[in-house]
């Protein structure tokens, strides 16, 4: 499978994510997200931001305890539990934040026991 930016075919798998990290651009993450139906804001930028950078850092990707802990720090008194951080980011991709996330960001998808722990 493949998805076309800027006249050029990326290769993605049939979830949609990518075959080669090393095509991943903004424009790339734009294309997906629209094949996904999600319409990137601020917020969801921001999110695919904080993936690529979590998993230069620690070579995996943050799970959702790690993203409900330390961005809800980060957002302080906008949430004030971490249950609505996470209804939050279920706002935002409602089928499944991190593995939406780690598509959106170019990163390899994660396994199941990934999600949570």
């Amino acid at each position: 499978m493949a998805i076309e930016v800027g006249g050029k075919l990326i290769e993605v798998d049939e979830e949609g994510f990518l075959v080669d990290r090393a095509d991943w651009s903004e424009e790339v993450s734009e294309a997906i997200a629209n094949r996904d139906g999600i319409e990137l804001k601020d917020e969801h930028v921001g999110l695919i931001d904080y993936f690529r950078d979590y998993y230069e850092e620690h070579e995996v990707h943050p799970t959702m305890h790690v993203l409900v802990q330390r961005l809800g720090k980060m957002i302080g008194d906008r949430f004030h539990e971490h249950k609505q951080y996470e209804k939050f980011l279920y706002m935002l991709f409602p089928r499944d934040p991190v593995s939406e996330l780690c598509k959106l960001a170019g990163l390899p998808k994660p396994l199941p026991s990934e999600h949570d722990g």
